[in-house]
């Protein structure tokens, strides 16, 4: 286990002022060609932004206000803004699968994540998250976010840092194993939120609740269907968990143009589930439900379509990415990205 810390002279105002005021050399500038597309460029002095159509200098947007106009050389027009995290998320470099914005926003919504949090994230991935749940702890708030991949930490931290201007006063990051990493960095009920997106949560649901403290909050995404009835199925059997709630959302966008007004044809649609339960005080046991399940909702134990319906009879070395439908990444995607952010290995 490795364990990175932010240096000391780190600021409340880290990546504040780089977000304020003119643009400025090394900010990330997102352009919007006549046509609605975008592109994002990081403005570099002498540096120039080319496409078949002509090109621009770096200079013209350095020291110029946000909500610029550019004109290239065959007279198109570009406006200029700095992206927003949504933005930013979608267009960063990434290992890993990020957590679309319409995710995150739930997240931060729903497990009630507020200025000075204590938060525990597991599974950092490219960072897309970090960034979400670091906004809304602000300054004061604290976030120990935990991944496994050494090479996936790198990601996340160049891009966190690259989003904020330098490293956040708010952030610890640790690689290893959540259920190892926690107890080492954690007090029994210290947590207030736990925010868990990984293979197979329910397999440190121990040391989540040591964490948490009572009334505490625990979300979870996940991207399938067996995945959330094992976790919800593991949490009842916990007993120290309320009632688990899940859902998904769907975003779809509208085409606004004169009388034109309608949906748009794509959408995005299943990206994950959500969960989220609460941490109930020690030695209080989980009301019993008391809504009727459907018939045959719950075989009879022991029955063949017990053993068949249930995922938690699914062993656990079955839980694997390619099991679950995910794209392998390649050593050499990998590596790639990493260079990107500026977080490449001393050799390679």
């Amino acid at each position: 286990m490795t364990d990175q810390t932010p240096p000391a002279h780190t600021t409340a105002s880290t990546g504040a002022a780089q977000r304020r005021g003119p643009l400025r050399e090394g900010d990330r500038v997102q352009l919007t060609d006549p046509r609605g597309r975008l592109h994002t460029i990081t403005l570099t002095p002498g540096g120039s932004f080319h496409t078949h159509k002509g090109y621009f200098t770096h200079d013209q947007l350095i020291g110029a206000p946000e909500g610029t106009v550019v004109r290239n050389t065959a007279g198109i027009e570009y406006l200029a803004l700095r992206p927003l995290l949504s933005d930013f998320v979608l267009s960063m470099p990434r290992g890993a699968a990020v957590v679309y914005p319409k995710d995150a926003g739930q997240i931060v919504a729903m497990a009630d994540i507020y200025p000075g949090a204590r938060v525990v994230e597991a599974g950092v991935g490219s960072g897309a998250l970090t960034m979400s749940l670091l906004r809304a702890v602000g300054d004061g708030g604290h976030l120990h976010s935990i991944e496994r991949r050494e090479d996936f930490a790198e990601i996340a931290r160049g891009n966190v840092e690259s989003f904020f201007g330098g490293p956040h006063p708010a952030w610890r990051l640790s690689v290893g194993d959540l259920s190892d990493v926690l107890p080492t960095v954690a007090e029994p009920g210290s947590v207030d939120r736990v925010v868990l997106d990984m293979l197979a949560p329910w397999e440190n649901l121990e040391a989540v609740a040591d964490a948490l403290a009572p009334g505490g909050v625990l979300i979870a995404y996940v991207a399938t269907t067996t995945q959330l009835s094992r976790l919800a199925e593991d949490l009842r059997a916990d007993g120290r968990y309320t009632e688990p709630e899940a859902w998904e959302s769907m975003v779809r966008g509208w085409h606004l143009e004169g009388l034109a007004v309608r949906p748009q044809h794509r959408m995005i649609g299943h990206t994950g589930f959500l969960l989220t339960t609460r941490r109930l005080a020690d030695g209080v046991d989980a009301p019993l439900r008391r809504r009727r399940p459907s018939k045959g909702a719950y075989p009879a134990p022991g029955s063949q379509d017990a053993e068949a319906s249930s995922a938690s009879a699914v062993p656990d070395d079955a839980w694997t990415p390619e099991a679950l439908g995910e794209r392998p990444i390649s050593d050499k995607k990998i590596r790639r990205v990493r260079r990107d952010v500026g977080r490449g290995p001393a050799t390679d």
